[in-house]
């Protein structure tokens, strides 16, 4: 079943089925364990969208209330649990997601579909700012693996992480190299793109 044809498609749902296919918690508590297992780096995490898409597992039958407790003065607690259509869904969708490869529309993928708009030059420059910025985020995973290495965490609880960073190294080399290529002959069209560029009048903003 492809995601079009799910019930609930969020990436967060496939994340709380998995949560409480571990065992059965409460929204703040799935909430903490995936910032804990820094997962929110991978999946967008917000507590009014975990809500909402607890409610969709809710309707699909895929999870359902075990108990409500209250601690103290603090509001009272739904503590959830998979079910077994849950159970199913989970395993189909863990299936699908890991050996089907599926398009996705990146919006760098979308620039770069688009590059002629901008000068070379322009290109250029705005492409040397995206490679600073792809050098950072790199810095910051390879320093977060250093850390999880040191901790002596499992390499394959945070396997994400070096697929996140293969990705940006691959896109850095890029970069570089699409940087190289405008700069020599602008990928075959310099010429052109520069005259098409010098012909162009800008529009004057109305009064």
């Amino acid at each position: 079943m492809s995601d079009a044809k799910r019930k609930v498609s969020n990436p967060l749902a496939l994340a709380v089925l998995v949560l409480l296919y571990e065992r059965p918690m409460h929204p703040y508590e799935m909430a903490a364990t995936l910032r804990e297992w820094r997962k929110q780096e991978s999946i967008k995490l917000r507590y009014g969208s975990l809500y909402t898409v607890i409610e969709l597992l809710l309707k699909a039958a895929f999870i359902s209330e075990k108990r409500t407790s209250r601690e103290g003065n603090r509001p009272e607690r739904t503590v959830y649990e998979i079910t077994a259509s849950g159970e199913t869904e989970m395993r189909g969708w863990m299936r699908e997601i890991l050996s089907t490869p599926t398009k996705e529309y990146p919006q760098f993928e979308a620039g770069l579909s688009l590059l002629p708009a901008v000068p070379p030059d322009e290109a250029i420059d705005l492409l040397e700012t995206r490679v600073e910025f792809l050098k950072k985020d790199i810095d910051e995973i390879q320093t977060g693996l250093g850390q999880a290495k040191s901790m002596n965490l499992p390499a394959l609880f945070s396997i994400e992480s070096e697929y996140r960073l293969a990705g940006l190294e691959t896109e850095l080399a890029f970069v570089a190299k699409l940087i190289a290529r405008i700069e020599k002959d602008g990928c075959g069209f310099l010429k052109e793109w520069k005259a098409w560029h010098a012909q162009k009048t800008p529009r004057r903003k109305k009064s």
